[in-house]
């Protein structure tokens, strides 16, 4: 064995320690409020140590020291356009995973149930029961034990003998593809009256899409913002989205959804809204029609003829909304109604829970 022996370097030893870490920590959820804005970041963590010595003198490591190292680790690049410091696509993978890690704790310490079916079949998660071995399973969830035992019926260790009647099989939740649309809004009372929306809906993307990516590479994931319009948002761009001095064009973003998930040939399809406020614009006779003063009647039946449309294809419109005023929560009703969907009244802090658990309620449906 050959062993290879490199001089102790004391800043490596933190990196891998927790000062690094802790910084890392800070600085990634100072990236999510931020919209990926490395430069803010940098100077929010800069006045956080400034105020509250968040580095060590002692040990000589410092912010400059830990933005070194972020160059190191392959978080960190440099525009070669701009010049400004940019997050690379390993740090980019990191933010997903995350929010995902972040997410599932919060489920996990809510106590959140499964919402397990009763039908069985192929799928991800194995049950713990099972049963005689059929032609065309899969060998990888043969039951050793059950197996064994049934053999040692017959056999012993000194004439072992193993028959095809022998054979256990673990059995599978079923589990159904799903077609996923997120559809975020980007409208500017997202981040009005002191209390910033974006943020947990750009955690939610993030960590929704690496679930997709990681455990269920047959469902499809598309995100879609939506302010005075709609567009699609590419996996790499979640960490960036940002509000804008935008109105909130909803059914332009049900109809873009609607148009998407026509073309994914998945079981299930279903429509996720993170919305905060009322339908206030769309386009009418290729110009931009809007009213911000209370529910306009034009708009709102617009939405609601978006509505009936997905039911009819089958598409179910589940609504997250993150405002807590009665009329806005009547057309929320309305809109339900409209598509015999869902709809959640959900808190900033447990919106990740509400998505996720909605989520895994889809995918383990029976699809005859």
């Amino acid at each position: 064995m050959h062993i290879q022996y490199f001089k102790w370097d004391p800043r490596k030893q933190r990196g891998s320690g927790s000062l690094f870490n802790r910084l890392k920590d800070i600085f990634d959820q100072l990236l999510l409020i931020s919209g990926g804005d490395v430069p803010q970041a940098l100077r929010w963590l800069t006045d956080l140590d400034n105020e509250y010595g968040l580095t060590d003198d002692d040990e000589n490591y410092s912010v400059s020291d830990f933005i070194d190292e972020l160059r190191e680790r392959g978080y960190l690049d440099q525009d070669n356009k701009t010049g400004q410091v940019i997050l690379t696509a390993k740090a980019e993978r990191g933010l997903r995973k995350k929010s995902l890690e972040e997410i599932f704790r919060g489920l996990k310490r809510s106590g959140a149930g499964n919402h397990r079916t009763n039908y069985t079949g192929k799928g991800f998660e194995r049950e713990p029961e099972s049963r005689e071995w059929q032609f065309g399973d899969d060998i990888h969830n043969i039951d050793a034990s059950g197996t064994l035992l049934n053999s040692l019926k017959h056999s012993n260790i000194d004439q072992f003998s193993l028959q095809e009647d022998d054979l256990r099989i673990y059995e599978q939740n079923h589990y159904s593809t799903v077609a996923t649309a997120l559809c975020i809004d980007l409208s500017h009372s997202m981040v009005l009256y002191g209390e910033d929306r974006i943020t947990p809906a750009r955690k939610v993307a993030m960590a929704l899409s690496e679930l997709i990516m990681n455990q269920f590479e047959k469902d499809s994931l598309d995100i879609i913002a939506f302010g005075n319009e709609a567009w699609q948002v590419q996996l790499k761009d979640l960490p960036y989205l940002q509000v804008g001095p935008y109105h909130t064009n909803t059914k332009a973003a049900l109809e873009l959804a609607r148009n998407t998930l026509q073309h994914r040939k998945h079981a299930n399809k279903q429509i996720f809204m993170i919305t905060d406020g009322k339908p206030s614009c769309m386009i009418y006779n290729g110009r931009m029609y809007k009213n911000s003063f209370g529910l306009d009647r034009r708009i709102v039946n617009k939405v609601l003829d978006e509505a009936v449309k997905c039911r009819r294809e089958q598409i179910t419109i589940t609504t997250f909304m993150i405002a807590q005023d009665p009329y806005l929560q009547n057309f929320v009703r309305k809109l339900t109604e409209a598509n015999r969907g869902r709809a959640y009244y959900a808190s900033l802090d447990k919106l990740g829970g509400y998505i996720f658990q909605d989520y895994m309620r889809n995918r383990r449906k029976r699809m005859d």
